[in-house]
């Protein structure tokens, strides 16, 4: 017995410094961990009523050559939680298109929801995060910044019809 509290206290000790190794170095954002399941849907039931489709493009740099095979890494907090549970890892196919559909994300007080993403090559990568509200989806400055090739294609696309809700994400690197 005494072996099992010495084990899960060490436990509790080490969660937090695992979970904040992930976050430190790698990414701007909390919640990466680059040990993800390879999957397109994120949703904790499929009938969950509140859900998110996000598909797009990937592009080379200069904004109009889609980057074939990258891969996208997508993680957000999940509904009604703190926890960064909702995460995933898609590639894109040969025009550079990706897709998944996830539970709306929870947000942080004081914020709007968000999904981060990760997109890579064997040679680059990008991190970047699409802003969620009800009335739309939005970039950052820094997302703009390091997109502005895209054109007219940069600034995400949102249709709702009921409780889906689509939104056309572009992402260059």
């Amino acid at each position: 017995m005494r072996n099992s509290a010495f084990a899960i206290t060490g436990l509790a000790v080490l969660t937090p410094a695992l979970t904040s190794a992930f976050n430190t170095a790698e990414s701007p954002y909390l919640g990466y961990n680059p040990y993800v399941e390879i999957k397109t849907d994120l949703r904790t039931g499929i009938f969950n009523t509140n859900s998110v489709t996000v598909k797009g493009t990937i592009y080379e740099k200069d904004g109009a050559t889609p980057l074939k095979n990258a891969t996208v890494e997508v993680w957000h907090l999940s509904p009604n939680s703190s926890k960064y549970r909702h995460r995933a890892k898609i590639f894109a196919d040969e025009q550079g298109n990706y897709e998944f559909i996830t539970d709306f994300p929870n947000k942080e007080e004081g914020k709007n929801a968000r999904i981060y993403f990760k997109v890579s090559n064997s040679e680059k990568s990008n991190f970047t995060e699409l802003i969620l509200n009800s009335s739309g989806s939005y970039i950052t400055g820094e997302h703009w910044e390091k997109n502005q090739k895209l054109g007219d294609k940069l600034f995400p696309k949102k249709a709702s019809f009921a409780d889906q809700t689509r939104i056309q994400f572009n992402i260059s690197i």
